[in-house]
């Protein structure tokens, strides 16, 4: 059966994968926020391969140089659901005088494709370009309609990107329940000899949020009780030392359940009485697939204030970054209300929300097939992600989003170490085997 399926993906495939990763690489999408980013290139060059497979891409843009591509493959039954498969085409910033190659030459050394992008996500886009064109190649096509999404603007508020897409270009997503991006399938190692692959069927919320402190402004040498700098710093103490409560969703509920069993653990998670902190600690190293998602969070990560260090200023401003799990939204607002105090006004400057999968639908079972297809010696899991993707604005569109990107990584890759991270980085194999899966799984979804 394995061999079977190795041959569903032809050298052709193996070669482009490595090859597009490299050529996107090299093409430098930014994302600085504040509109500071031109994806239109990289689409471009996408919407061509596209093109050269017979398919009809289409580029669109809601600001000009924010380029996304949409194209669409016709499967073979018309009556089935169709099924999204997207990636982001921007990446996050990087200093080419912390890494160890230049951040954008798309480096190819000793087995492995270097750049910003590598995990995040033009390696994913390299395979979705990979699979589908080997498709044209022999006349393969899906049973359900899959529709392609390369977006801009991921990196920031998605408003350039999916979110655009969403709210102007409906249209083209038709008939799509389901969707497949980033941050899932990826090879965890636990450090005791396990390989794990977490397939994402949840996201928590995004709220990032300005506070704001206003007081008395003043002279620096005099005593002001409404300082407010102090103001704004008791507030942003208390936010960043509070201890959220527990809060576990069904996704959640099941990753624990499954990494218990796999570590032989009895335990209940059903269970009134059930400790899932008193179980994180048994997990090990595994525990940091579920940790960051048993509980809302909130990191301060900005502040101003003033103009002169003997100026007290009337006003002070910090940004802090909020994430809340699925049905957990009204409890983050009430305790900012109690957390910031009546000195410190609260708002959101971006909120998007949280998302939740079913880990018992026939997808999900699909995707754990692929995977364990390549990977018989892994153990796949559910999990929720602990931050957010495009996923969010598809489910505008009634859309359930899975994360599910396959990359098989030896021990001493850490992937979540390399999202955003200094010398980004993917092996050549990873993307060979991401490509196996991915063949697979679109072939049996």
């Amino acid at each position: 059966m394995a061999e079977q399926h190795l041959a569903t993906v032809d050298a052709q495939a193996l070669d482009e994968v490595v090859t597009f990763t490299s050529e996107l690489i090299r093409i430098d999408t930014t994302n600085r926020g504040g509109g500071d980013c031109k994806e239109r290139p990289a689409a471009e060059y996408a919407a061509a391969l596209l093109s050269e497979a017979g398919l009809e891409p289409t580029i669109l843009e809601r600001t000009p140089g924010r380029g996304n591509v949409v194209a669409r493959i016709a499967g073979t039954d018309p009556t089935a659901d169709a099924l999204l498969v997207h990636g982001h085409l921007d990446v996050v910033p990087a200093e080419a005088a912390d890494w160890s190659v230049h951040p954008f030459s798309g480096e190819v050394r000793d087995g492995v494709v270097w750049g910003r992008g590598a995990v995040d996500m033009k390696n994913m886009d390299a395979m979705i370009l990979a699979t589908v064109r080997q498709w044209a190649r022999v006349g393969f096509r899906p049973r359900r309609d899959i529709v392609l999404a390369f977006t801009a603007d991921e990196e920031a508020s998605a408003e350039d990107g999916a979110g655009f897409l969403a709210d102007r270009h409906a249209a083209l997503f038709e008939g799509c329940t389901e969707g497949i991006s980033e941050s899932g399938a990826y090879t965890f190692h636990d450090g005791r000899g396990k390989q794990i692959y977490p397939i994402g069927a949840g996201e928590r919320g995004t709220g990032w949020l300005k506070l704001t402190a206003r007081g008395k402004a003043g002279h620096g040498s005099k005593v002001n009780p409404a300082n407010a700098v102090t103001r704004l710093a008791a507030a942003v103490h208390r936010i960043g030392e509070y201890r959220w409560p527990l809060r576990l969703t069904p996704t959640v509920r099941a990753a624990l359940a499954e990494l218990a069993a796999l570590y032989g653990i009895e335990t209940d998670v059903h269970a009134p009485d059930f400790d899932a902190d008193a179980l994180l600690t048994r997990l090990g190293p595994a525990a940091a697939l579920v940790a960051a998602t048993v509980r809302n969070s909130s990191n301060p990560s900005m502040l101003s204030a003033g103009y002169k260090v003997n100026v007290i200023p009337g006003e002070a401003t910090a940004h802090v970054d909020g994430r809340f799990l699925p049905g957990a939204e009204d409890e983050f607002r009430a305790a900012l209300d109690e957390l910031t105090g009546p000195d410190v006004d609260w708002e959101f400057v971006h909120r998007e929300v949280a998302l939740q999968a079913p880990v018992d639908s026939p997808t999900f079972t699909k995707m754990r097939a692929a995977v364990e297809q390549f990977a018989p010696e892994g153990h796949t899991v559910p999990y929720c992600m602990s931050g957010g993707t495009d996923a969010k604005q598809f489910s505008r569109l009634g859309i359930t989003g899975y994360g599910f990107a396959p990359l098989k990584l030896p021990e001493g890759f850490d992937y979540q170490a390399l999202f955003h991270g200094v010398d980004e980085r993917v092996p050549v194999e990873a993307l060979h085997f991401g490509v196996r899966v991915l063949d697979r799984f679109l072939r049996s979804a």
